[in-house]
């Protein structure tokens, strides 16, 4: 905390009493400024959340003769001047660097690469680089924030592109949420990039933007949101089976949330083999030729639900194996669990808070799963892109295909040995040494090798 205080140094050990009797621990205190009409104090301190660190603010804050002027934390420190930069891969020390580098050496390298446009990913960053596009209307659980507030999310999406896969990644947050402008700005920058990577963009929005995209561009588009949740959770259910002695062909799942993330699970778990997917959203029960259904759920329903169960979650969950949740915070009463088929799997994934809590569900369940990293078996994107695009990126593919996310699934759940394989652990860390290359391994394959 930056302070602006009466200038009597007492006020400093009032401040250090305040924040002792609010559970606050200092750390230091430094006077930065002095003067006749006031000090500038500087104060650093420990809380245990961001909640108790405002408590501490407001204790200090009422301290007479202290005005709070400024408050920061590590998280806040930590992206002060962004999380990511440009940095140069080759030496520029000489006139000669130079003249290789840039003018005139880089123009030979130019009117190469107009007769040859295939060299592209070959001579120039685009062979490694990957636009993280989003129109900042869905970001987090944080909702329409818009472009500037979703910035320091992508920041970190491309911070993480290169930490796991070695990946320059561009964080592009576009001010309009109209399709056919964001279609035609991606459209425009495309030709610097051999991937886009869609951000946090709501959904139905997302869907069209993506086809659209996918038919407009020779490279990659992935939706993030939808198909790097679904390879996640596809993952995650493979090894979960495993555990209970279960098949994929063989079992029940009811899925909540029928936005984004919810049918791009549905379309992977279909491909994979999964013959009977209940989806539940506000409506309930998604059942075909349900006039009152969008046509979003409706396209989805008439996939699914081959028993046309009706009613809300609770009914669609009866009998059922496994809840897959990416909808809403606790709308899963831990009760009803017992009301599933026996070694019941919960995947509850909504984020920050899930749609049971974990432990509560432990109490019923087989195996659970969810976002949260406080929890075993976090089930999250981080394990899915970087390495996708690692795999797209080598193989320079002009598409990322259902048999791809498929062998991304596949080659995730086999990190996982059979010795470390227990209800606790059905998912690699983020943090795996084998995790990153096994799925680009998987993405680079030839299809159907």
């Amino acid at each position: 905390m930056r302070l602006y205080t009466v200038p009597d140094h007492r006020v400093v050990g009032a401040v250090a009493t305040a924040i002792a009797e609010a559970g606050g621990v200092v750390t230091a205190i430094d006077v930065a400024e002095s003067s006749h009409q006031r000090l500038v104090v500087d104060v650093t301190c420990s809380s245990s959340d961001a909640e108790h660190a405002r408590a501490l603010e407001s204790a200090v804050g009422a301290v007479e003769g202290v005005e709070v002027h400024k408050v920061s934390d590590r998280t806040f420190l930590l992206h002060l001047g962004g999380k990511i930069e440009v940095a140069s891969k080759v030496a520029l020390k000489t006139r000669d660097d130079l003249s290789m580098a840039y003018t005139p050496g880089v123009g030979r390298v130019s009117s190469a690469l107009a007769a040859n446009p295939g060299d592209v990913s070959r001579l120039t960053i685009k062979g490694n680089a990957v636009a993280v596009v989003t129109d900042g209307s869905a970001v987090l659980g944080l909702g329409n924030i818009g472009p500037g507030a979703a910035l320091p999310v992508m920041e970190g999406k491309a911070a993480l592109f290169k930490r796991f896969g070695s990946v320059d990644a561009w964080p592009i947050c576009l001010d309009t949420q109209d399709v056919d402008e964001i279609v035609r700005a991606v459209e425009l920058i495309a030709p610097g990039f051999g991937g886009i990577n869609l951000e946090d963009i709501a959904a139905p929005r997302c869907f069209d933007i993506e086809a659209r995209l996918r038919e407009r561009l020779d490279i990659p588009v992935f939706h993030d949101d939808q198909h790097g949740t679904a390879i996640a959770v596809l993952a995650g259910l493979r090894n979960a089976l495993r555990v209970v002695g279960k098949e994929l062909e063989t079992i029940r799942v009811v899925v909540s949330g029928g936005g984004a993330a919810g049918t791009a699970i549905v379309n992977l778990l279909i491909a994979a083999g999964v013959p009977d997917i209940v989806v539940s959203d506000r409506e309930g029960c998604l059942v075909a030729d349900d006039p009152a259904l969008s046509p979003a759920h409706a396209e989805l329903a008439s996939r699914t639900n081959p028993r046309r169960v009706a009613g809300d979650l609770h009914d669609g969950l009866r009998g059922a194996d496994v809840f897959i949740g990416v909808s809403a915070p606790n709308i899963l009463d831990p009760e009803w669990i017992p009301d599933m088929a026996e070694d019941a799997i919960v995947f509850a994934m909504a984020n920050p808070d899930p749609e049971v809590d974990p432990g509560a569900a432990g109490k019923y369940a087989a195996v659970v799963a969810s976002g949260r990293s406080d929890y075993p078996n976090q089930l999250n994107n981080v394990l899915v892109f970087p390495g996708v695009f690692r795999g797209l990126l080598d193989a320079r593919a002009v598409d990322v295909t259902t048999d791809q996310m498929l062998r991304a699934a596949a080659a995730i759940a086999a990190v996982v040995t059979d010795d470390e394989l227990n209800a606790s652990y059905i998912i690699p860390t983020v943090f795996h040494p084998e995790v990153h290359s096994a799925v680009a391994t998987a993405i680079a394959a030839p299809e159907h090798a």
